[in-house]
């Protein structure tokens, strides 16, 4: 049997997974899991790319003490990048999205280029945090930095260059940069053209499913493990957890729920007329030549930034569990928020800002951790209830099962109200989809594994799924009137 090692890093955790592929079956074996901790450096949010490094190092020793593997996929978030110089230096730490120096740089980018027109270009909804207002930053704050890179290596590529020493970008990864264009799927000359760059700057752009490079000599010596092929995955974490979605279903509904909320479906091609660009939702780059058409929510880093800082408060042991029983006996609806609200997206006092948002809109202003826990998990709900009603709009199409997978499958509570939300049954699993995506790629690239149908149903047959389906809708149907008003004109 082989087996295969996945190296799935989140925007706040990171692990190491072993898969063995078994009469169909996925079995997991995790061999280290870390924290990803970003630091302020500089003056600006950075990640700790030599802490991360050191943890993936450590990683595929442990793995290979364990019984060693025959190839690696490597994931990560979007959008975030490093740059190489002429010689292939790294010129800084790749800055954290949450960063603010891209605040503003779309309105910045966009002078004399309609969004509308740049959004019929790269399909890509409109985000400060994307790679190209980025660069427009750097090319503004830290013009030095700008003329002395030569390439740009999304993340988890800057991470497979550094283990293997080839610089490819993995089509997926790339194609939340909003560099690409997203029809013809190849670098945006029109895009790069107005930031003074050509499409040489995004490198090779290497297909889901292809060995990216081997691991270096340096690294096997150094670690004392032998050489393997790393496996062009879909190395978006999304994109991972998307192909891992356990459905059938030709038409289906997807949240890739963790400190992000990726919710969305399927494409053969991307929607990027006035209808898509009004709704500002996300063409992306799917495995196996799909489109993964879909609204990027700020997701459970609501609640994750509210735990840091009651931690900081005090109550070092304060778990999410602890949070969603307070939050489960609170009152319902007594304060809504949206989650997209520009004031949440920052580190820091976040309970504190939820409450300015409710008193600022004349609503109650939730005191205790429940109310306030409660409060955020409703207006994850009704946002995903108005982004379902976008997607069927623009498609022409009913979706009538909710697919959770990733980290957010664990909290029942915002299953329960996403059913109830939108009136639709929900599945939830499996939590390791992203993982199991990743390694069940790289088992399509060495030949045990034929299709994406075949991936969907291994991961149906590995893991038990959870369902849930809508309670007291009309109640819901009533609140969620109540939460449009309120929320109508938040930034």
């Amino acid at each position: 049997m082989k087996r295969a090692l996945a190296i799935d890093l989140g925007a706040s955790t990171g692990r190491a997974i072993l898969g063995t592929l078994e009469n169909g079956t996925l079995r997991l074996e995790e061999i280290h899991r870390f924290e990803n901790r970003p630091k302020e450096t500089d003056g600006a949010f950075r990640w700790d790319l030599d802490e991360l490094m050191d943890d993936i190092r450590l990683a595929l020793k442990l793995a290979h003490e364990k019984g060693g593997y025959d190839c690696i996929g490597i994931d990560t978030w979007g959008v975030d990048f490093g740059l190489l110089d002429e010689n292939g230096t790294l010129l800084e730490t790749p800055l954290h999205y949450r960063d603010e120096s891209s605040l503003g740089m779309v309105e910045h980018f966009c002078q004399g280029c309609p969004q509308s027109e740049l959004y019929r270009e790269t399909g890509l909804q409109m985000m400060h945090i994307n790679s190209l207002f980025q660069l427009e930053a750097c090319k503004t704050s830290r013009p030095e930095i700008f003329r002395k890179a030569k390439t740009l290596l999304m993340m988890p590529c800057l991470i497979a260059y550094l283990l293997t020493g080839e610089k490819k970008n993995e089509y997926t990864a790339v194609s939340t940069s909003q560099l690409l264009n997203a029809a013809t799927k190849t670098p945006s000359a029109r895009v790069l053209g107005k930031l003074g760059l050509t499409e040489e700057f995004l490198g090779e752009i290497v297909p889901t499913g292809c060995v990216l490079g081997h691991l270096s000599e340096e690294v096997c010596q150094s670690l004392g493990i032998p050489s393997v092929p790393v496996i062009a995955v879909g190395m978006h974490d999304t994109a991972s957890a998307v192909a891992a979605v356990p459905t059938q279903e030709k038409d289906f509904i997807y949240i890739s729920s963790g400190t992000w909320s990726l919710f969305g479906t399927e494409l053969d091609a991307p929607e990027t007329g006035d209808d898509a660009c009004r709704l500002n939702l996300a063409n992306e780059g799917g495995v196996f030549g799909k489109i993964r058409l879909l609204k990027n929510i700020m997701g459970l880093w609501l609640v994750q930034e509210s735990r840091r800082q009651f931690k900081r408060e005090g109550d070092e042991g304060v778990t999410f569990a602890d949070l969603e029983r307070e939050a489960r006996a609170a009152a319902p609806f007594t304060a809504f928020i949206t989650p997209d609200t520009a004031a949440f997206e920052a580190p820091g006092d976040l309970p504190e800002r939820i409450r300015a948002f409710c008193r600022e809109s004349g609503q109650h202003v939730p005191e205790t951790r429940g109310e306030l826990m409660r409060t955020i998990y409703e207006g994850l709900a009704f946002r995903y209830r108005k982004t379902l009603a976008e997607i069927e709009e623009l498609t022409g199409r009913r979706f009538d099962s909710i697919h959770i997978v990733g980290g957010g499958t664990k909290d029942d509570f915002l299953s329960q109200f996403t059913a109830n939300a939108t009136g639709r049954r929900v599945t939830a699993g499996p939590t390791e989809a992203t993982a199991m995506g990743n390694l069940l790629l790289q088992f399509y690239a060495t030949g045990e594994v034929k299709d994406l149908s075949e991936i969907r149903r291994i991961s149906e047959n590995s893991f038990a799924i959870k369902e849930f389906l809508p309670q007291d809708t009309a109640l819901w149907d009533e609140m969620y009137e109540n939460w449009r008003e309120i929320t109508r004109d938040a930034k």
